[in-house]
């Protein structure tokens, strides 16, 4: 398969105990597959859930000051982390 066919896809680990509700991910998700629960966590805080269509950008990980979300992308060819 070439370079430009390739589909990059992702998926997200949410360490939902860590959160602290700030929502600088949600704004960050250009697919907007981002959004807040309905729950809280141990902390008292709603933290993120996803949707389908994650892109694996890594903008949400990169803006998490908490580092409570890990983006793993799909390329076609196996993980990346």
């Amino acid at each position: 398969m070439n370079q430009s066919a390739r589909i990059t896809r992702g998926t997200l680990l949410i360490e939902a105990d860590k959160c602290k509700g700030c929502e600088l991910c949600i704004a960050a998700c250009p697919p907007d597959v981002l959004a807040m629960s309905t729950t809280v966590n141990e902390l008292g805080y709603r933290y993120p859930v996803l949707h389908e269509g994650c892109t694996g950008c890594t903008a949400c990980q990169l803006v998490c000051p908490d580092f409570v979300l890990t983006v793993y992308r799909y390329d076609g060819e196996g993980v990346q982390r």
